[in-house]
């Protein structure tokens, strides 16, 4: 079976390592600069009135650091964080219950929140808006509404998909910001700061090895200082150098543009069983054997950057770019500019 180090980084990150390698202060946060100034003000502006600060949606691709930005803004906020997922708020007391639990000031994070189910969503409407939950107590006949003043609170949501969203939940969002992937300079002093947290011994070329290779996100650059650490602790001296670097990662079937195994089965699949494309989503899922939604969250977003994937209204489709990095060469029917 194939090892699919990328799907796994980001669908099933470390919990405790991250923990241990994500920063609680602004000033430590690498990367996305417009988006950490425009929410340092929006804290500082809150803290300057002793309020509460606006809803805040944070959205883009997974490992970017959303999660890790609204643990920052409740620290800043000097507030207590309440973790969830939109998966797991199944039922309206779900949702009351959290609520109901929340102190002034609180901060309550909804990561996945465009999985919210859309009955559980109306019930936040009120409770973002006016800080009051309603609530139905009994059945039939016996059924009453009650109103429950909330604390004014903070809702900071987290989606991979912001499409997904409904207008009226997102226009309660006081705050929006996107997070875009990173540079590979910005990705490269994470690494060296993860390495240091780790007490791993890396060279400037090792790091940049390893961040170039890391699709844009941290989440992954992280993971592959991890897996070069034990390469470089069991066939070197324990110091990751760019030769190091280079040699795991090759066994990590990881190559110079951070394409993993994974990423040529699809663009292999387009082209050699679909002609190239246009196929939707669901027919090449099965034809790799992964799920549709991994591909569109995990996979497509990088290809698509780079170029090596185009989705249309019919489907998706490989460019010149994925048949080079194949070593085929598109027939005239499948060039792109002629699709």
């Amino acid at each position: 079976m194939v090892e699919r180090t990328i799907s796994d980084v980001l669908t099933k990150p470390d919990a405790a390592l991250e923990m241990t390698l994500r920063p609680s202060l602004f000033s430590e946060f690498t990367g996305q600069a417009k988006v950490k100034e425009r929410l340092e003000i929006t804290v500082a502006a809150a803290k300057q009135r002793n309020e509460a600060i606006d809803h805040v949606l944070l959205s883009g691709p997974s490992g970017l650091g959303k999660t890790t930005l609204a643990n920052i803004i409740a620290k800043a906020m000097g507030a207590n964080l309440k973790n969830t997922s939109g998966p797991t708020i199944e039922k309206a007391g779900d949702l009351a219950g959290l609520l109901t639990n929340l102190e002034p000031g609180d901060v309550l994070f909804i990561d996945e929140i465009h999985r919210l189910q859309k009955t559980i969503e109306e019930y936040l409407y009120p409770a973002m808006e006016d800080f009051k939950l309603d609530i139905i107590i009994d059945q039939g006949p016996n059924a009453r509404s009650v109103r429950l003043n909330l604390p004014r609170f903070t809702l900071i949501g987290a989606t991979t998909r912001s499409g997904l969203l409904t207008a009226p939940l997102l226009t309660r969002f006081g705050v929006c910001e996107r997070l875009d992937y990173y540079q590979a300079e910005q990705l490269q002093q994470i690494v060296v700061r993860s390495a240091r947290l780790l007490n791993i011994e890396i060279e400037e070329a090792g790091a940049w090895e390893i961040a170039r290779r890391s699709r844009g996100t941290p989440r992954i650059a992280n993971n592959l200082l991890r897996r070069v650490r034990d390469y470089a602790q069991v066939r070197g001296d324990g110091k990751i150098t760019a030769p190091v670097a280079d040699k795991a990662l090759a066994i990590l079937e990881i190559d110079e543009n951070g394409l993993d195994e994974m990423d040529k089965r699809i663009l292999d699949a387009i082209i050699a069983k679909f002609g190239g494309g246009p196929v939707g989503v669901g027919s090449l899922a099965v034809a790799v054997g992964e799920e549709p939604d991994t591909l569109e969250e995990v996979y497509e977003p990088y290809l698509i950057m780079e170029g090596y994937l185009k989705r249309t209204s019919q489907g998706r489709v490989a460019t010149e770019l994925s048949y080079k990095k194949l070593g085929l060469k598109p027939s005239s029917a499948n060039q792109p500019g002629l699709l």
